[in-house]
């Protein structure tokens, strides 16, 4: 698995002052995606064990909010091991900040069962569709993109859309 860059201080992909870690590596090569260098699974840098030593320390700044994890796809089935172990380890470090993934993939259709979900605060799913793009919209893209709730929506047994959009 790889990564394309870590941001140690990120204000556009959540709320707050955030890390933020693009994965490398997707499938979906959307119309006019923001992202497109981290297509190539093949590009980026190797994920190690000291990357997400990196990404855990950056966090520990107190006027971090949160981790954000972007892509490419961090939930393509060669790179979800590796979000999880992400996410996991951020989460129990970190029990009071937030967790934000970005995925094209659909919470209740591809992800069910994921371990990786158990550690998310919010989703935002779905491929970005460039004739639904709105730059109205605060953290997607594209109109059919859902920006989740996911504890709560595991919680529920549906999907919850997360409400608190500053």
């Amino acid at each position: 698995m790889r990564y394309n860059k870590v941001r140690k201080m990120d204000i556009s992909n959540g709320p707050g002052v955030r890390v933020s870690i693009f994965m490398q590596g997707c499938t979906f090569n959307c119309k006019n995606c923001f992202n497109p260098e981290t297509h190539d699974f093949m590009g980026g840098e190797e994920f190690t064990e000291d990357v997400i030593n990196e990404v855990l320390k950056l966090c520990e700044n107190e006027h971090i909010e949160g981790l954000s994890i972007l892509g490419g796809e961090p939930m393509h089935p060669i790179n979800i091991e590796g979000t999880t172990e992400l996410a996991k380890k951020f989460k129990e470090k970190f029990p009071n900040k937030n967790l934000w993934v970005w995925t094209g993939f659909l919470f209740d259709r591809d992800l069910q069962n994921k371990e990786v979900l158990k550690y998310i605060d919010v989703l935002v799913d779905g491929q970005y569709v460039d004739e639904l793009r709105d730059p109205r919209l605060k953290y997607n893209g594209s109109s059919n993109q859902r920006v989740i709730d996911v504890q709560n929506s595991l919680k529920t047994g549906k999907v919850e859309l997360y409400k608190d959009i500053r």
